[in-house]
């Protein structure tokens, strides 16, 4: 595996062109590159960062040495339309330092931006009361308590927040009065009915079990001769950072002193906790199966029903060790079938360092595929579904390949960006050790993005095609998409390491296919949550059947748009429009015209246009 890995990044280096002459000993990361064989003409990403009044915040964590693998991982964002006027806001995880951990600094906070409507957005983070100001690592949305106003729960070092949406444009913690605070490192999250009452529960991913009193020892300092020394070079689909050893000296990798960890460190465990219905949540996590008594390092999390049975499932991406797959066995349990069903290992038997995970049906067979990102040094995976509980590892054969070795991945979304009616695919990138600029590694710690187009079910990289925008270099983490200004194609933003975020508007996608959003709202007295997560909506047209859902958390530790986004192609209409409405029956809808944003009410059918 490893001569495998080393001769396909040689062949990148020999296959990538350079667009001139001071590109030749610039690693494929941070290379300009030409532009699609099948770009979309038309189309492209434009950075309105500044212009959307954005650039206010600034992602802060640790230092620029960046010494300890708490200060890796960075944070994820979340699209949500936490006032209930059609238009989806914006909430932005920040990170921390030592020093505002141990009361010698003032913390940074995280940002809530309410939409204005006109391409901008103003900060309303203190009035709304969710600065956090702990170590913020990520963000999912869901409407707990069924009062039709979506709540956010944020993730950290030490302990979490769930903030209750008061319906005034504030919001409360009511995280210790829950049960949901945890209290060690938690990363990945996302909202789900695992038991079928109509009322939301909640799974929290951990890390590692991580004592900032005694930390291993920092990147900063030179290697000393004599000194003990590990690694993890010869696992070149290693974690994120080097291999800690009790009683070493110092960690390295490739030669070069870095951060230590996760591999010797202890993980932390996941948590699921079941919704009371009174305001409080019960941890359920042994009972329920999952509480990942391996003590893997999980990162992103997904409930996906990947067998239809009409129950979510749940996917943990986990950091240098198995993924997890689990299937919800419908008695208030799960049973991990992450090695039969093929997704905890790739397809040459590796453990990957998993980071983000991106769920949908990419290939139109009915299906939920996985993608999930990776180290550098190691391919992102596509695992395709193969509808026997089964999964088939694809990621060369479609494309995602040897591209992607050389980059570091994190968020990842499966998005229709041309509206053509095939999900398409995003990955953020950026290295997690700020010296491998110093290091011949093939690779470079700000990276551009990676957006590939579906053509026929192989992926491309769109390149320059799709704008200057994904060039630009980022060390980027969390990644979440919407249609943000309503204007029927979907845009993208990112959280950045200690950099501003990225807010890249889609110009030109809902010119280039018709296209159809539907925002859900569930029946509780139908045992269907409110805001409708777990609701799955088929489309037809022109004889094709496109599947998308409502769904909370995945990418990396991010929240994407609740609202359900079709591409339509070509079609000017929409044979059918099927709910299969979580924890209750399917109904038909009759799609009168295209172009549109339309709210649904289970049992009272389409109500409106919205958003226009």
């Amino acid at each position: 595996m490893k001569n495998k890995l080393v001769l396909s990044i040689i062949l990148i280096l020999a296959v990538v062109p350079a667009a001139s002459s001071p590109q030749k000993n610039v690693p494929p990361t941070a290379q300009t590159p030409k532009p699609g064989v099948n770009a979309v003409q038309g189309l492209s990403f434009a950075d309105i960062t500044a212009a959307s009044g954005l650039s206010g915040f600034r992602f802060t964590i640790g230092t620029p040495a960046k010494d300890y693998i708490i200060e890796g991982p960075g944070a994820g964002c979340a699209f949500i339309d936490y006032d209930n006027d059609g238009w989806v806001d914006i909430y932005l995880v920040n990170g921390s330092t030592l020093d505002a951990l141990k009361g010698k600094a003032k913390a940074p906070h995280a940002a809530l931006y309410r939409n204005n409507r006109n391409g901008t957005f103003a900060d309303v983070t203190e009035k709304a009361g969710v600065t956090n100001e702990r170590w913020g690592q990520g963000v999912c949305a869901g409407d707990f308590d069924n009062d039709g106003w979506e709540d956010l729960f944020v993730t950290n070092y030490g302990k979490n927040r769930l903030y209750r949406n008061n319906r005034n444009g504030t919001f409360t913690d009511i995280a210790e009065k829950a049960g949901v605070t945890v209290g060690n490192w938690s990363t990945g999250c996302a909202f789900g009915d695992y038991d079928g009452d109509g009322k939301l529960d909640l799974f929290v991913a951990g890390y590692v079990d991580f004592d900032i009193n005694n930390p291993p020892p920092p990147a900063s300092g030179e290697i000393v001769a004599g000194a003990i020394e590990k690694e993890n070079q010869d696992k070149p689909a290693g974690g994120m950072g080097a291999t800690y050893t009790v009683g070493a000296n110092y960690c390295q990798y490739r030669g070069q002193r870095v951060m230590c960890g996760p591999r010797g460190l202890k993980g932390a465990s996941d948590h699921l906790f079941k919704n009371n219905g009174d305001g409080t949540f019960t941890d359920v996590s042994e009972k329920a199966g999952v509480s990942d008594k391996n003590l893997y390092y999980g990162f992103g999390v997904a409930w996906m029903d990947f067998d239809d049975d009409g129950r979510p499932d749940l996917a943990v991406a986990n950091d240098s060790t198995p993924s997890y797959l689990y299937h919800n066995k419908g008695d208030g349990t799960f049973e991990d079938v992450s090695y039969i069903s093929g997704v905890a290992l790739n397809e040459n038997g590796r453990e990957q360092a998993g980071m983000g995970i991106a769920v949908g049906d990419y290939d139109g067979d009915g299906r939920l595929d996985i993608h999930r990102t990776n180290f550098s040094d190691d391919s992102n995976v596509l695992y395709h579904n193969d509808g026997d509980g089964n999964f088939t590892d694809l990621t060369f054969q479609t494309g995602l390949g040897e591209l992607t070795i050389p980059f570091l991945g994190w968020g990842t979304n499966f998005l229709d960006f041309d509206n053509d009616g095939f999900l398409d695919l995003l990955v953020a990138n950026g290295h997690i050790y700020p010296n491998v600029d110093k290091a011949d590694w093939g690779t470079s710690y700000k990276q551009r993005l990676l957006l590939f187009r579906n053509v026929k079910n192989r992926f491309y990289e769109s390149g320059s095609s799709a704008g200057e925008a994904l060039n630009v270099l980022r060390s980027a983490r969390g990644s979440s998409v919407a249609d943000f200004d309503n204007d029927g194609d979907l845009d993208i933003l990112l959280n950045n390491m200690d950099d501003l975020p990225a807010l890249l508007r889609n110009d030109g996608g809902a010119k280039s296919g018709h296209w159809l959003t539907i925002k859900l709202i569930g029946d509780t007295s139908q045992k269907c949550p409110r805001d409708a997560l777990g609701s799955v909506v088929f489309c037809q047209v022109d004889g094709r059947r496109i599947r998308d859902e409502v769904t909370s958390g995945r990418s990396f530790n991010s929240q994407s748009d609740l609202r359900v986004h079709f591409g339509l192609g070509t079609a000017a209409k929409v044979d059918k429009l099927e709910v299969r409405w979580a924890n209750g029956r399917t109904e038909n809808y009759e799609i009168k015209s295209v172009d549109q944003i339309i709210t649904i009410e289970q049992g009272k059918g389409i109500l409106s246009n919205s958003g226009k």
